[in-house]
């Protein structure tokens, strides 16, 4: 019988009796937060895990302490040099990597959320530029590395419900830019690129999806006073009371633990035909929200044009053009 999980569930429930001794995992953004959650709950039931980060010294400091741990089940972490928003980088890290073993999965979990404006080395928004440019290049050069079987994750947010892209100015060259907006469009590019790229690897089976976490406390709220101290804590309090005061539901908080949960289940325990092409929350498959519908932040649900699949193979052919390379 499969087992049912839910928001609460931990990366410890949807593991629980799983033996990954013998698997092959990559991660990107090990270094911090859900990655480096999910780096330390795969590799701690035996699998071996490659963390990309950006900060090779960091990463290998917070690693240390896990290693007696992973050790003991089997397991073992590497990490690489990868930063997402250098192109030069992203080449050069997935070059390497794929002269090595085959992956049994890629969790795309790196990004960077509502920073002030600017540019990635290769002139890209930098939310954009990051967050799906930087993987579609880097998740794009090591597929020869997946085979029958394998998964992508691709770790998006509930933000995309706030907006759709616009392919005609994906860099905000024409309009104003804002930070959660910027946010919101990069996060829907992440849905939509595990959407082509399923339709373009499940005949191989090999099967993408792309997954929203929750609302958890981590590094990635450092660029909107999230990482002082009480401030996250006042802002899931505003957002809720928005909710209500609106008849929607509240948001509820996630430790890290059940924020990489869906992530986890996704790349390891979900059935892949069911999760293959789709977005899931809360550790099971989002439904698609009729048009006009609101959820409010604590609501589920993907919006139809971050799963509308010629908009995902339009937002491809775009992005292979910035990049100035083709994927078959």
């Amino acid at each position: 019988m499969t087992k049912t999980f839910d928001a609460t569930s931990t990366t410890v429930d949807v593991l629980e009796g799983i033996d990954l001794r013998g698997k092959r995992f990559l991660v990107t953004g090990a270094s911090s937060g859900l990655g480096t959650e999910t780096t330390r709950a795969l590799a701690s039931h035996g699998a071996h895990v490659i963390g990309a980060v950006r900060d090779l010294a960091k990463g290998k400091g917070v690693v240390a302490p896990l290693r007696e741990e992973v050790a003991k089940a089997g397991g073992s972490i590497e990490l690489v040099e990868l930063d997402l928003a250098s192109l030069a980088s992203v080449r050069a890290c997935a070059d390497k990597l794929a002269k090595g073993k085959s992956l049994t999965a890629v969790i795309g979990n790196a990004g960077i959320m509502a920073c002030p404006f600017g540019h990635t080395a290769d002139g890209f928004e930098m939310q954009f530029g990051t967050n799906h440019l930087g993987h579609f290049v880097f998740i794009n050069r090591i597929a020869s590395l997946l085979h029958d079987g394998s998964r992508v994750v691709v770790v998006s947010s509930a933000t995309h419900r706030s907006s759709d892209i616009d392919l005609n100015d994906l860099n905000f060259e024409r309009t104003q830019y804002v930070p959660f907006v910027s946010y919101a469009r990069a996060k829907t590019a992440n849905v939509l690129f595990a959407v082509e790229l399923d339709r373009r690897l499940k005949g191989r089976g090999i099967r993408a999806a792309a997954v929203h976490p929750g609302a958890i406390d981590t590094p990635l709220g450092r660029h909107v006073s999230l990482g002082t101290p009480g401030e996250f804590e006042k802002a899931i309090k505003m957002v809720s009371d928005a909710n209500v005061a609106a008849g929607l539901p509240p948001l509820i908080p996630k430790t890290v633990p059940q924020g990489a949960a869906t992530s986890v289940w996704a790349a390891v325990t979900a059935n892949a035909e069911e999760v293959g092409g789709r977005y899931c929350e809360d550790c099971h498959v989002s439904r698609v929200l009729p048009e006009g519908v609101e959820t409010g932040a604590g609501g589920e649900g993907v919006r139809a044009y971050a799963v509308d699949p010629e908009r995902a193979k339009a937002l491809w052919a775009k992005s292979e053009e910035l990049v100035g390379e083709q994927f078959q």
